[in-house]
């Protein structure tokens, strides 16, 4: 069968092992990536050589999750700082490397921004409110068993790949993060602020075909056509990669 007649195929990250419990990820990830037309596959972490996961993949997702360890980035341990996972850190930074080494199309997501930041040698605010104050709440305080999204309004440069996905410069979106990009790594530039406390929300790779991060969780909007079109722009470009290797 040509490539050229296949649906992309869509390598997702996956939350790494917590004590007893399974590697997981949460639905709206594949939901997501399924309504723009791509084909999900989950990447657990802990592969020894991650380059043998990224052969078949037409496009790479970097999902959400626990924080990195400060240790990737030279940064200080804070009380904070939560669901540290080594190993998926380590995975993680490793196909993040690979991924944009071979131009295949990459969507860092919450942490999955973050982890492209780092492998790229930028920097992480450890906590939000002690630098930017609570003007804005980027996270709800957590619930025993389950996650509080909040919601809150970005501002997108009009000239950015990100603009024209979602064909506005301004829109609500859905926060769940205490951490964001301090130093912007060389070759990627800020593309969208938080309105009213300006805490960095996207980032693209100038030197990439298609390598863009988003500090909100755009797969938990994934019915407005705003959120939905980052993904129906990434499942385009690896269309590009497919056509070429057919």
């Amino acid at each position: 069968m040509s490539r050229k007649s296949q649906k992309a195929l869509i390598g997702i990250t996956t939350c790494g092992r917590q004590g007893a419990l399974p590697f997981s990820l949460a639905r709206d990830y594949l939901d997501a990536v399924r309504a723009a037309g791509g084909t999900p596959i989950l990447l657990p972490p802990g592969e020894t050589d991650p380059s043998i996961l990224l052969e078949p993949l037409d496009g790479l997702i970097i999902s959400g999750g626990g924080d990195i360890d400060p240790v990737c980035y030279n940064g200080c341990d804070h009380p904070s700082i939560y669901s540290v996972d080594c190993e998926r850190d380590a995975f993680e930074l490793q196909l993040a490397e690979l991924a944009l080494e071979r131009h295949l199309p990459v969507l860092g997501i919450c942490r999955g921004l973050q982890i492209l930041v780092v492998v790229c040698g930028g920097t992480l605010i450890p906590h939000l409110p002690e630098v930017y104050g609570t003007s804005v709440l980027h996270r709800l305080e957590p619930e025993p068993g389950r996650r509080l999204p909040t919601e809150h309004t970005v501002r997108i440069d009009k000239t950015s790949r990100l603009a024209n996905c979602v064909q506005n410069t301004h829109i609500s979106v859905v926060s769940w993060h205490h951490q964001a990009v301090n130093k912007v790594p060389p070759g990627w530039r800020v593309v969208a602020h938080a309105v009213e406390d300006e805490v960095i929300e996207a980032v693209e790779c100038e030197y990439h075909p298609w390598a863009l991060g988003v500090q909100w969780h755009p797969e938990l909007s994934a019915n407005d056509p705003n959120h939905q079109g980052i993904f129906q722009a990434f499942v385009r470009a690896t269309h590009r990669v497919i056509s070429y290797l057919s």
